[in-house]
């Protein structure tokens, strides 16, 4: 075992107990010149930039991050174009997730973008301007959402790349019912399904999908009862992965049961063992709406949606 791979297995196993020496390990292995023709040394590289963008992620060192991003593309150009694309968007989402909102995730993600079209790395720069897609839609830029899409979805027909297709459709139809075109949402929607019953869907994609169709099925429909079976095809999918917006299809399910005129179920629900972990302030306050829909009381119900007006009101948009 080569020297490099020693102080990557320490800096590893110092991550929990000493993450500020894991740090000064790991950012002197990836400064380190590779060895371009020994895979052993690219694999340690690769390996070394993930753990060191975790790492910082996890610390929400946005500059030390973005540095990290760029610092690596040099060594992009010497693996393969799956493997970098697999590292890019692994640097990018470790950028994201970290929340921070400060709004540079946006020009950090069209700066990879750019380097890929110049590279001419075209699987890559899709899948990146995909990532964009999340990212315009979640600061409810709307009208960009649409304009990128429109076009990506062109290009992604041609090449007939179907989990990308998928992914760009998802978010088309969340756009649509945003902005109240419920038809275009489920057109959207419909579509997406019918290209992803051709291929695997990674669970949290599928998901996403049950969450959007149990959406669409109560707003537009009216009807719960099939709206309550695809959040909670979309509830257990995403708490087998232990994705946290798992509590999101739970309080759709809580919501589902109160309009069907059964609140007594929604105890039932948050007391079984699945939903046990996801208790908090939000889920109590959907209990306290169906403690009102069974009492009958209008009074209880304007009481709680006054004291948790913040979670009830924003329910739709999280």
């Amino acid at each position: 075992m080569s020297s490099a791979a020693v102080e990557l297995e320490r800096a590893q196993s110092l991550l929990k107990s000493s993450p500020q020496q894991a740090f000064e390990i790991l950012n002197k292995l990836v400064q380190l010149e590779t060895d371009v023709k020994d895979d052993e040394s690219i694999r340690i590289k690769e390996q070394t930039i993930l753990e060191l963008a975790r790492l910082l992620s996890k610390g929400k060192q946005v500059k030390d991050l973005e540095e990290l991003i760029r610092f690596t593309r040099p060594f992009l150009n010497v693996i393969s174009k799956a493997k970098a694309g697999t590292l890019v968007r692994a640097l990018v989402d470790s950028y994201v997730n970290m929340n921070v909102n400060t709004g540079a995730e946006v020009d950090l993600c069209r700066e990879c973008i750019e380097w890929a079209r110049i590279e001419k790395r075209t699987y890559l720069r899709q899948s990146l301007e995909a990532r964009l897609l999340t990212l315009f839609y979640d600061k409810q830029r709307y009208s960009d959402v649409l304009a990128l899409a429109s076009t990506l979805l062109r290009e992604l027909k041609k090449v007939d790349d179907k989990a990308l297709l998928v992914d760009v459709m998802l978010i088309e139809s969340k756009t649509y019912f945003a902005l109240g075109n419920v038809s275009k949402a489920r057109a959207a929607l419909v579509t997406a399904r019918t290209t992803a019953n051709a291929i695997y869907v990674p669970p949290a994609l599928q998901s996403q999908l049950d969450l959007q169709s149990g959406i669409i099925h109560a707003a537009e429909d009216v009807d719960f009862k099939t709206a309550y079976s695809y959040f909670y095809e979309a509830f257990e999918g995403l708490d087998g992965i232990d994705d946290p917006r798992a509590v999101i299809a739970l309080k759709y399910m809580l919501l589902s049961k109160i309009m069907l005129n059964v609140p007594e179920d929604v105890h039932i629900i948050v007391d079984g063992k699945l939903a046990l972990k996801y208790i908090g302030t939000d889920v109590e306050a959907l209990k306290a709406i169906a403690r009102a829909s069974s009492d009958r009381s209008l009074a209880d119900f304007q009481a709680v949606r006054t004291r948790h007006l913040d979670l009830l009101g924003n329910l739709s948009s999280k």
